[in-house]
Parts: structure tokens; C-alpha cells; sequence
């Protein structure tokens, strides 16, 4: 991640609880609710929906969410648990219509028919119902604060509002450091916490989207509930197993990148031969289909990992996909650990609003294909393909060892690979954050179409090892220096110390200490966006 000096990310221990986001308030609403005794399912919540609130440019209501949850306490020995609160298409949905318009491509903004049924609200109520101690009140007390009371605009979120401005009727800032109340996210807030999901879904929010859609959405599509509890996909690792949501996450590429990696000869990550056979086992493993069970067979692993070819790229072409998301990392006094993944899709979404609550609209159904009779084929109730991966690493026993997630759309099984393999590998979690970083580009989508197809590249982040540079090339790999407008994930990590206690990394680690303390956390923060 290209930060500034002064933008860092921040490492924090614990004994007790951690919690990390991408905003200091966000952080700090998780912190109160793990000190009063809420879960990391209670704290997590928390924070996204204070994020919802100040960064509509990485989350929001109108969007989806996923997410892993650790819990030996309640779930008992086992694999972590698996939410899926990713949206559907409405009932009515046509794919034929699309194309009888001339469109290849799904449209991506400023058209109801890219926004899916939002299912973070959802999720928030599912997470809460199975894992919460706190009443949704009092989870969801410090965002409602922040819509009400207001609160004060970042640069990420002026510019991305500059794309907004005049299109939703809302009062936008216009300059960092603007005050900002969003009074219809607070409506909305209290509306879920005196009745569900009734009170978003079949209250004002969700009476708008119906008038938006203009049919596209019927009443049952809003009745029935997106978040579904679902068995994770797992691999074992660099001695650890590692979990993730199955499809429609990508999570499936993540895992089969890392078992391909697993079993290679990887030199130390300042060889360029780490970056290379990495970026390969990510190749080969983006090309397989998002079936829960194949990507993972061991037959299939080995055969792919037999077919790089160590000391050269196969030069292929491909699609890279691109989007917005923001991350949260919990783990609480019990030993209960949360990732959660939540996003619009493409920064702000659709740059559709619904007008009375003004919560914007997410784009994932982009992620649709218009190809006819493709898996993938935009339709009637249908999940897109999603950009969303949460991440939770046990060791062989099946005790806790990390919580991890990242931004950056279709980059973060990539980003998440080289975070994890260096901390599986016996780096802490503060200098696997902070490594510089490879990233494959060029056919970006589905957010970004222009240059779909177009040759993949190995792009290097600023401080990337010398020998990267100089010796990739002879690797076969297209070799370009990443600029600060680069997007390389902005990555966050909590993980279980070797001798007891928590240590995280990221943007805002705040933690609970064995005595709790009256004084907030002292830190630099670095706010999403």
C-alpha cells in the first residue's frame, strides 16, 4: 500500500481483544462494544455499520457482505463458520433485454439493472442473531450517532462524491474536513434495531428501491432473507488450515493458489523466484471453475502446480477484476474471531440513491455475463460473482491463528496470498502487512472494461527488492513499476501470538489490554479513503 509516512499501517497487541478496520471510528466503535462485553460478531458489526455511514465509498447498506466466524465457544471443534449476504438479481431480471439494447456487457452505473437485492443488512442480523451478546441497539448506537450528529468528510470520500454530485439530490462535501450528517442513514439504523429486517427491507428504504427498480424488483425478492450460513471451503498449508467462503466468492482461487504454493520450492520473498512462482500458482488457479469441490481435489492441485514451470511466466491473457471493499478483523475475550468482507461493488455503487433514506445502491450485478446460457448469465434471482474474501487460518488442531481480508476487488486473492504465505511462513503480522507487493494487471473487470483481455502484467509496488525489477523480465513476465495511484489492497490482520495474546496490523488495530483502561488508544490512523 502506497501510504504516506504518516499513514502507515499501525501494529497493536492484546491479551484480551482486538478489533481493525479501515477508519479510527469505526475501530473505536468496535473497541467500546468488545469493553462492554459484546462479541467479536457484536464489534464487527459495529464498526461496519459506522463505516456505512462515514466511508459510502467502500461500504454500505446498500450493499453485500461476507464473512468467517471462529467460534469454539458456540459452534464447538470444527471448521469456522460461513455467511454468505450477497444480493440477487430481482424477479425481474432479463439478460435477452440487455442484449436486444446492443449491450455486450453489463451497464455498470447510473442503471437499476447492475444493482442486486443488498444483503449487508442481513448480514448484520445474521451475524448478531447467531454470535451477538449485546442488544442491536446498542451495536448499532455509535453509527446512528454519526448520521445524526454528523461527522466529518475524508479526501477519499469528497472525490469519490465528485462522481455523485447533482445525480441523487443529496447534500455531498465538497472539501476535506466538511461536516457531513446523513439523517436518512440514521432513520434507517433505528428502523433495523426496532424491527429487523422488516424495518429496512419492507420499510422506507425498501419501498424506494421498489419504485427505483420499476419492476425489475418484486416484494417477495425483498421478503426473503440474503444471508445464509454455509459450509466454508478449507485447504491445509504451510502447516495451518485455511478457510474462506465458498462461491459466488472468489475465495475458491485463494485457496487453490495456496495449495499450489504450497508444495513448490519457494526461495525467500527477496528472490524474484518468490514473486514469480506466486504469481503463477495465482494464474493457474484463476482459470478454474468456482465449483466448491473441484478447484481443490488434490489430483487437480498437483497437476497445475506440475505445469509451472519454475524459471519461466506462461504469457497468457485474462481478466483482472477491480472494485471497492472494506475489511473487518475481530476476535473478542472468548476467543471468538470474525472477517468480514463488505462492499458496493465499485466505489460508490451504481451512483443510484435511494432518494428517501439517500443509501446508495451497490453495482454487483456487473459481475453478470450477458452471454447466453453462461453460468454467470444475469437472470432472475440469480448471485453474481463476487470480488469479497474473507480469510481465517487455524492451526492443525483447529485453534485459532488469524483473521485476514484485504481490498481491492479481484486482487485480494493475490494480495491475501503473499500477506499469508509470509505470515504461515514465520514473518509477524506487521511485516507481512508492510512487504511490498506484486500485483497482476491488465484486462480489468468487471467494473473496468476497456482493457478486458489485454496481456497480464506483473506490476511491483514502490520498494518492491532490487532483484524484482532487474531479474522478473528474464522470467518472461511483462515488468512495470506501480505508481501511487496503484491500488495493492489495503490489507488487515490480527493473528494469535506464539506465547499467548493477539497482534494485529492494518490501518486502526485498537485492543482491549487485560485491565481495561478509561483512556482511548493513542495511535496514527490511516481512514478508509
Amino acid at each position: 500500500m502506497n501510504a504516506p509516512v504518516d499513514q502507515q499501517e499501525i501494529t497493536g497487541t492484546a491479551d484480551r481483544a482486538m478489533i481493525c478496520t479501515a477508519d479510527h471510528r469505526a475501530s473505536s466503535a468496535g473497541l467500546a462494544i468488545l469493553r462492554a462485553g459484546g462479541s467479536a460478531a457484536d464489534a464487527a458489526v459495529a464498526a461496519n455499520a459506522v463505516l456505512a455511514v462515514v466511508a459510502p465509498q467502500c461500504c454500505g447498506m446498500g450493499g453485500d457482505l461476507f464473512a468467517l466466524v471462529h467460534a469454539l465457544e458456540r459452534d464447538g471443534p470444527g471448521p469456522p463458520a460461513a455467511l454468505n449476504a450477497s444480493g440477487r438479481a430481482g424477479s425481474g431480471a432479463d439478460a435477452a433485454a440487455l442484449r436486444a439494447e446492443g449491450r455486450r456487457r453489463m451497464p455498470v452505473r447510473h442503471d437499476v439493472r447492475s444493482v442486486t437485492v443488498p444483503g449487508c443488512v442481513d448480514g448484520w442480523l445474521a451475524l448478531h442473531a447467531r454470535y451477538g451478546r449485546m442488544p442491536l441497539a446498542e451495536v448499532l448506537e455509535s453509527a446512528v450517532l454519526h448520521a445524526e450528529r454528523g461527522f466529518t468528510a475524508t479526501p477519499g470520500l469528497v472525490a469519490a462524491c465528485r462522481d455523485a454530485a447533482g445525480g441523487d439530490g443529496l447534500a455531498w462535501p465538497t472539501r476535506p474536513g466538511e461536516q457531513v450528517k446523513r439523517p436518512g442513514i440514521g432513520r434507517a439504523l433505528r428502523a433495523v434495531a426496532a424491527a429487523g429486517r422488516a424495518g429496512f427491507y419492507e420499510g422506507e428504504f425498501g419501498a424506494g428501491l421498489l419504485r427505483i427498480g420499476r419492476g425489475l424488483f418484486a416484494p417477495s425478492d425483498l421478503a426473503e432473507p440474503a444471508a445464509e450460513w454455509q459450509r466454508p471451503l478449507g485447504v491445509r498449508a504451510f502447516g495451518h488450515d485455511v478457510w474462506t467462503a465458498p462461491p459466488n466468492s472468489p475465495g475458491h482461487v485463494l485457496l487453490a493458489a495456496l495449495a499450489i504454493a504450497a508444495g513448490l520450492d519457494l526461495p525467500t520473498p527477496a528472490d524474484p523466484g518468490w514473486a514469480h512462482l506466486l504469481a503463477e500458482s495465482v494464474l493457474a488457479a484463476t482459470g478454474e471453475p468456482a465449483d466448491p469441490g473441484t478447484p481443490l481435489r488434490p489430483g487437480r492441485i498437483e497437476a497445475l502446480r506440475a505445469a509451472i514451470d519454475p524459471a519461466r511466466h506462461e504469457r497468457r491473457r485474462g481478466t483482472i477484476a477491480s472494485g471497492d471493499a472494506t475489511c473487518v478483523c475481530a476476535v473478542d475475550d472468548r476467543g471468538t474471531a470474525v472477517s468480514l468482507q463488505q462492499s458496493n461493488g465499485n466505489g460508490l455503487g451504481s451512483l443510484l440513491f435511494e432518494p428517501a433514506t439517500g443509501i446508495n445502491l451497490q453495482n454487483r450485478g456487473t459481475g453478470f455475463t450477458l452471454a447466453p446460457g453462461a453460468p454467470a448469465e444475469y437472470g432472475p434471482r440469480r448471485r453474481p460473482p463476487h470480488t469479497l474474501v474473507p480469510v481465517l487460518a487455524t492451526g492443525p488442531d483447529g485453534t485459532f491463528r488469524a483473521v485476514a481480508g484485504c481490498t481491492g476487488g479481484g486482487l485480494q486473492p493475490q494480495i491475501v496470498l503473499q500477506v499469508l504465505v509470509r505470515l504461515l511462513t514465520g514473518a509477524a503480522p506487521e511485516d507481512a502487512l508492510a512487504a511490498p507487493r506484486w500485483r497482476l494487471a491488465g484486462g480489468l473487470g468487471p467494473f473496468e472494461t476497456s482493457q478486458a483481455g489485454a496481456p497480464i502484467r506483473l506490476d511491483l509496488q514502490a520498494g518492491a527488492p532490487d532483484a524484482w525489477a532487474r531479474r522478473l523480465p528474464g522470467y518472461g513476465h511483462l515488468v512495470r513499476a506501480a505508481t501511487e495511484d496503484d491500488e495493492f489492497g489495503e490489507a488487515q490482520l490480527i493473528a494469535a501470538s506464539p506465547g499467548g495474546g493477539l497482534r494485529g496490523d492494518g490501518p486502526c488495530p485498537f485492543a482491549l489490554p487485560r485491565a481495561p483502561s478509561p483512556d482511548p488508544p493513542r495511535s496514527r490512523f490511516r481512514r478508509c479513503g
